[in-house]
């Protein structure tokens, strides 16, 4: 029989999204050097409400930030672009879904990684298969 313990925590999801982000291939590993990650349990009321959102397992990341493709010198000492990741929203798609832990959490954070690089939805997919 199988032992159950406690679902992966904050610092855990971080870690695998960490190590994600430690075999991203140059460029791209160095114009992520300034963002930062954060993983919280859910995004905020007013997070979600910006969205039209009403149920809080509904997002799983976000990007927020000025994608690269529309930086200027003007940007200079804005705050930094952030990658948050929804713990919560996160375990209860991979209980639901199948498949591995830290694949949906590549695939969440390769998501919102390609929001701030400006890229379509195909050039996610394919910096997500070089990440694996």
């Amino acid at each position: 029989m199988r032992a159950f313990g406690p679902p992966p925590s904050a610092a855990e999801i971080e870690a695998i999204a960490r190590g994600t982000l430690a075999r991203l291939p140059e460029p791209f590993a160095g114009q992520l050097r300034n963002v930062v990650l954060q993983v919280d349990d859910f995004a905020d009321d007013a997070m979600l409400s910006e969205f039209g959102l009403h149920d809080r397992f509904e997002l799983t990341g976000l990007y927020s930030g000025r994608p690269l493709t529309e930086k200027s010198i003007e940007d200079s000492g804005s705050l930094p672009d952030k990658v948050l990741l929804y713990r919560r929203p996160i375990l209860d798609e991979w209980a639901e879904g199948g498949e591995e832990l830290e694949h949906l959490v590549a695939h969440v954070l390769i998501h919102e990684i390609g929001h701030h690089f400006g890229f379509s939805d195909e050039d996610m997919h394919a910096l997500e298969e070089e990440a694996r």
